[in-house]
């Protein structure tokens, strides 16, 4: 009885040890995507771009002609396609070798040195930005696949909620205290001799540093789980994971439910997603703000955020994860209808938007995370986390098509930032269908009390 005591406290001690670590990557490579992709990356390669354009402001990447003003979003977009081409497969690798770690550490550590070398972007160098930007961006989404798919292995099921949500704590606290940094520089830019786009560069190159500095946290802390296997195989061949991807899919119809859930998180985090890159626009074309206020708005998200990952965290606990993410989806539904009423010329109001915005976000991305975790059958965490990570950014261009659409037919911000309301409360509907609990059931994992 002794031993078995022991046992239990070295494996909580244990558990407890890899989850401080898991939730360093998050703290890691969240600055990546506030400072880089957010704030500064998107217009300073804008402007690189502009320098490098011809008379009719075009661009000549492989002797195709791009407006300058375009390269970023179709770079993004390549991106894109680059990781959801190669998340699959890294995730059946990783399923079928039980080496995480090793693949995370490349993914991350790609990505980094992909946004550290963004220092030598200047001049007319566009290529290269958007090279280093697809390199980065892919490698971010790889890696996150992975880590993700380390939550169901370190968290038992009534702790996912909590762990989770902690998680997106921590990287939402790393993005918005670089972010302060970053603006110190940025701003100050001439009192420390550099010019604006020197800070720029300092900024882009030091969110690398720091992702490849603190991901040196988790490849520590966590470990990988022996894979067991009833014939031999060779099971780290790029031929074999593409056969074990196709499996995959295959097995994904045999668990309905999880793939219903999936297109419910589909639909409400395009919605997310959207919001997420749209607001910005919505706040200098149609609300006349500076940028000043912009970026203020966006380190409010980041501080409030951390608040709302924890507290839905705890409110999860309290109702279920379902009910906290189907009220989070009510609560950006109002939200974005309220957003539609907002004056212009009017920065209080809009940082009483971005207030709610920053208590909705963490939480309702970290309990979806944990609540599909439930879903995945043992032994295919990376490969249906890929699933996942596909859901969260394969499938993000549709909202911002439905937002450009909605401006190009009415020439109003308005009429576009009001469309989305469609994605939360169409995702509110399928994620109410769900029956979680024959869910986690037809998966062969254990209910939780409370889900």
């Amino acid at each position: 009885m002794r031993t078995d005591t022991v046992d239990r406290t070295d494996g909580a001690t244990a558990r407890k040890r890899e989850q401080q670590g898991w939730y360093f990557y998050d703290f890691a490579c969240s600055v990546y995507s506030t400072s880089v992709l957010t704030v500064f990356l998107g217009p300073y390669l804008t402007t690189v771009a502009k320098a490098a354009a011809d008379a009719d402001g075009f661009v000549h990447p492989l002797g195709i002609p791009v407006r300058a003003g375009s390269l970023f979003a179709y770079t993004v977009s390549v991106s894109v396609v680059v990781a959801v081409l190669v998340m699959p497969l890294v995730g059946a690798v990783a399923d079928r070798t039980g080496r995480k770690k090793p693949l995370l550490a490349a993914a991350a550590y790609l990505g980094a040195t992909a946004t550290a070398g963004m220092f030598f972007l200047d001049g007319e160098r566009y290529l290269l930005g958007a090279f280093l930007l697809i390199v980065a961006n892919a490698s971010q989404s790889v890696a996150m696949v992975l880590y993700n798919a380390y939550l169901p292995q370190i968290a038992e099921p009534e702790e996912r909620d909590r762990v989770s949500s902690r998680g997106w704590a921590f990287g939402y606290t790393s993005g918005a205290f670089v972010l302060v940094l970053n603006l110190v520089l940025y701003s100050g830019h001439e009192s420390f001799g550099i010019s604006e786009g020197t800070a720029v560069r300092i900024c882009l190159a030091s969110a690398g540093l720091w992702w490849g500095a603190f991901t040196l946290i988790p490849l520590r802390r966590l470990r990988d789980r022996r894979v067991e296997r009833s014939e031999p195989q060779a099971a780290g061949r790029v031929g074999a994971g593409w056969r074990q991807l196709v499996a995959t899919i295959k097995d994904m119809r045999r668990h309905p439910l999880t793939l219903s859930f999936l297109l419910a998180y589909l639909v409400y985090n395009d919605g997310v997603q959207t919001v997420i890159s749209q607001a910005s626009i919505y706040g200098s074309e149609e609300l006349g703000l500076d940028q000043t206020t912009l970026i203020t708005a966006i380190l409010l998200v980041q501080v409030l955020a951390v608040a709302g990952a924890l507290g839905m965290g705890r409110l999860a606990q309290r109702f279920g994860a379902k009910r906290t993410i189907l009220g989070s989806l009510a609560a950006w539904t109002l939200t974005i209808g309220a957003g539609y009423f907002l004056p212009a010329g009017a920065p209080v109001w809009f940082f009483a938007l971005a207030s709610a915005i920053g208590l909705v976000l963490g939480g309702s991305q970290a309990l979806s995370r944990s609540l599909f975790s439930h879903l995945v059958p043992r032994g295919k965490e990376a490969e249906y986390f890929s699933a996942y990570e596909m859901s969260d950014r394969g499938m993000s261009w549709l909202g911002p098509l439905v937002f450009g659409l909605a401006y190009q037919l009415t020439g109003s911000y308005r009429d576009a930032i009001i469309s989305l309301v469609a994605f939360f409360a169409l995702g509110f509907v399928l994620l109410a269908r769900v029956p979680v609990r024959r869910a986690v059931e037809a998966a062969g994992n254990p209910v939780p009390e409370r889900i």
